[in-house]
């Protein structure tokens, strides 16, 4: 005879509905507050159900440039990706063989994960600051056109790698650790060399992890506010701008904007899963071929 659940199973299980609808409840809030209709406000009841404050958010609403916002952040966000998938592999790589102070530099590495966001963003504003004070008391060929050096590319990408390198160097680290090297020894006793070994062996074993650690470096970079509030200069991304927008908006168009900077993050996240899903069909595809042959 079955027995039944015990009273410990429903209280833990509506703790756990409790902490899901805690999580996720005001994000679906917002989601549907943006579908505001023209006279509709910030709360329930709805007043019709319109796309308008998307429209009025993309017009600017008369104070921020949310166009502009949204190509910088995304911009930035690319370029960071990029630097963390290239950087992460390479350091993977290196870590694959023992050297001279690999520990401290692991620790230096993934040390930003602990330190609070404003202050490395503090931290990092402060270093570009000497740097403009020394370039503009150097000689006038150097500092008669020159401004600054915090920007978008500059500052704001050192901010955004403290926080998305770590991620990237603790995944791959994980998958290089338990990587079989003989497979990489059979392509080189077939003759394969270093570059072929890892285009054709090791790249497609590790491509999954590849694109995980590119949504990480997207995601966290799209998002970012603490680590950019200080360093990024003149050139607001779209965190920074909704954030400003909370003091100034007092309609549904800060709603909608909330909402299309999270559906971003949902179509990178679709992305992502749909590329690993094809990768592993593919490797199971390969399989198959080779196991028939």
């Amino acid at each position: 005879m079955r027995e039944g659940r015990s009273p410990a199973f429903y209280l833990l299980a509506a703790f756990f509905g409790l902490y899901v609808l805690f999580l996720y409840g005001p994000m679906i809030v917002i989601f549907v507050l943006s579908f505001q209709g023209p006279q509709g406000g910030m709360t329930f009841p709805m007043n019709g159900a319109s796309v308008h404050w998307f429209a009025k958010l993309w017009e600017g609403g008369g104070i921020v440039d949310i166009g502009a916002a949204f190509w910088r952040s995304l911009e930035l966000g690319l370029v960071v990706t990029l630097v963390t998938v290239v950087f992460s592999t390479l350091a993977g790589l290196a870590y694959r063989r023992k050297f001279r102070g690999q520990a401290v530099l692991f620790y230096v590495a993934i040390a930003s994960l602990i330190v609070p966001s404003i202050v490395t963003s503090l931290g990092i504003a402060l270093l570009f600051r000497l740097i403009d004070a020394a370039v503009k008391a150097g000689p006038d060929w150097m500092s008669g056109t020159y401004t600054t050096a915090l920007g978008l590319f500059t500052s704001g990408l050192a901010a955004h790698l403290t926080w998305t390198l770590p991620f990237g160097l603790l995944i791959m680290f994980a998958i290089f650790n338990r990587f079989d090297g003989r497979l990489e020894e059979a392509a080189r006793d077939l003759g394969a060399t270093p570059w072929q070994g890892f285009r054709h062996v090791v790249l497609p074993l590790i491509l999954p992890a590849l694109i995980g650690v590119a949504l990480f470096g997207f995601t966290l970079s799209w998002d970012e506010i603490a680590r950019s509030s200080q360093a990024i200069g003149s050139d607001n991304t779209l965190p920074l701008q909704l954030q400003a927008l909370t003091t100034t908006v007092t309609t549904p168009m800060i709603y909608a904007l909330g909402t299309t900077t999270t559906g971003v993050s949902f179509v990178v996240i679709a992305i992502a899963l749909l590329g690993i899903a094809l990768l592993r069909a593919r490797q199971k595809r390969h399989g198959s071929d080779a196991g028939k042959a």
